[in-house]
């Protein structure tokens, strides 16, 4: 087994680690930085020069940093819960760890923290983000679609008028473009909208590059990469989307997976059995994914990260607004609501040839038994685990490796 790291992986983490030293430098010196959810349209932002933070990146590194119980036991001082949704709710409550306990010198207070209301909980999160001193909340609607287009992936990149329908992309351009104007308000800064074209185009650039990464991977045997490895690869240049740094990232990705396969590299020699893993990564024990190899020759071959950015971002467009509101409009749909994410997880599960599914379904995703249902109606033996992946707490108590371990001896017989 090669325990070599991406390099593509390695440099764009030491890029991260950078530019928020930097971002975070700029924030103390007094100007005005944005806290996201991934579901936001982030390219609103950089198209008028406002740095901004994920707040699941954020939340992944407060995880890996072995720092989740320690943020929700500020939320629960605060008297608010630390049993739900706790990805979205970590980086609230490390705000207010001391400072020498925060995850590299803490989040600066950000002066935006915009998000979709996904549900009541992720709203409730970022209105407490708005009382905060210097903070205002701006929200995003969430809507539904009916009817769902059949194999979406291949109708949303163009065809999003029709996949998505007027009526909610009418209703989320419009209030994008009040987001344009409250932050225009408060920072003096205008779009320039043939900088967010640019920025749409690079966007659609980067994930054409991840598309053939992705198809790669998935006809390699054996397996060339590590899962937790393509993770970080993808999202770090995804928080940079709409830039050239990460066009280039996402390209340098696929060269380096090419040549990997082209020399036979393998992360697990005695490949038999290969898996998919459908949910959050699992930030609080990411070396969690290679336990397997050795003993069941059992190798992660997919998580979303990778396929959702080669299939979920791409929008063409004349309008960069509209084009923009596509992108986000049906975000949750694709990842989450049956049938929409059910199809789509049976699409990749065959394409990759996955052998079984484990499935961590957190406590916003009320639809995962329809995934599961579908994965299995293929014959794909799928191992649903009940934990949220950025609380080492939950995810302790699911028992997650053994759980894998009964799984891959009882439900996946290796392959000849």
């Amino acid at each position: 087994m090669s325990e070599n790291r991406l390099d593509t992986a390695a440099i764009a983490t030491r890029y991260q680690k950078a530019w928020f030293a930097e971002t975070a430098q700029r924030a103390r010196d007094g100007q005005p930085i944005a806290l996201v959810n991934a579901d936001a349209p982030h390219e609103v932002l950089r198209a008028m020069g406002i740095p901004y933070v994920v707040n699941q990146w954020w939340a992944s590194i407060i995880s890996a940093k072995r720092l989740g119980p320690a943020s929700l036991e500020r939320l629960v001082a605060l008297g608010l819960p630390d049993f739900s949704q706790q990805y979205d709710a970590i980086p609230l409550g490390a705000q207010d760890l001391p400072v020498e306990q925060r995850a590299w010198g803490g989040l600066p207070e950000p002066a935006f923290a915009i998000a979709e209301r996904s549900g009541d909980v992720t709203q409730k999160i970022f209105e407490l983000w708005g009382e905060r001193e210097g903070t205002e909340t701006f929200l995003l609607s969430r809507t539904g679609a009916d009817p769902v287009p059949s194999a979406w992936w291949e109708k949303v990149p163009h065809d999003w008028e029709d996949a998505f329908g007027a009526d909610r992309l009418d209703l989320l351009q419009a209030e994008i473009e009040e987001l344009v104007t409250w932050l225009s308000e408060r920072t003096g800064r205008t779009l320039d909208r043939d900088r967010l074209a640019q920025i749409m185009d690079l966007g659609n650039q980067q994930v054409e590059w991840n598309r053939r990464t992705r198809d790669l991977i998935a006809t390699a045997r054996p397996t060339p990469v590590l899962v937790n490895d393509t993770m970080p690869a993808v999202m770090v240049p995804q928080w940079h989307r709409g830039t050239q740094w990460a066009v280039d990232t996402a390209r340098a990705l696929h060269d380096e997976v090419a040549h990997r396969i082209d020399e036979g590299v393998a992360v697990c020699a005695d490949e038999r059995r290969r898996l998919m893993w459908v949910g959050r990564g699992l930030w609080s024990d990411l070396d969690m994914y290679r336990r397997f190899h050795e003993e069941f020759g059992a190798v992660f071959v997919w998580s979303m990260y990778l396929a959702i950015a080669a299939d979920g971002y791409p929008r063409y467009g004349d309008d960069p607004v509209r084009a923009l509101a596509a992108r986000f409009v049906g975000f949750t749909d694709q990842l989450y609501v049956p049938p929409w994410s059910a199809q789509w997880y049976v699409k990749e599960a065959l394409a990759h040839g996955v052998d079984g599914v484990v499935h961590l379904v957190a406590d916003d995703t009320p639809g995962a038994g329809f995934i599961s249902e579908a994965l299995e109606a293929e014959g794909i033996p799928v191992l649903e685990i009940r934990a949220n992946n950025a609380d080492s707490r939950s995810s302790g108590s699911a028992r997650i490796p053994e759980r894998i371990e009964e799984f891959l001896r009882e439900r996946v017989p290796a392959r000849a």
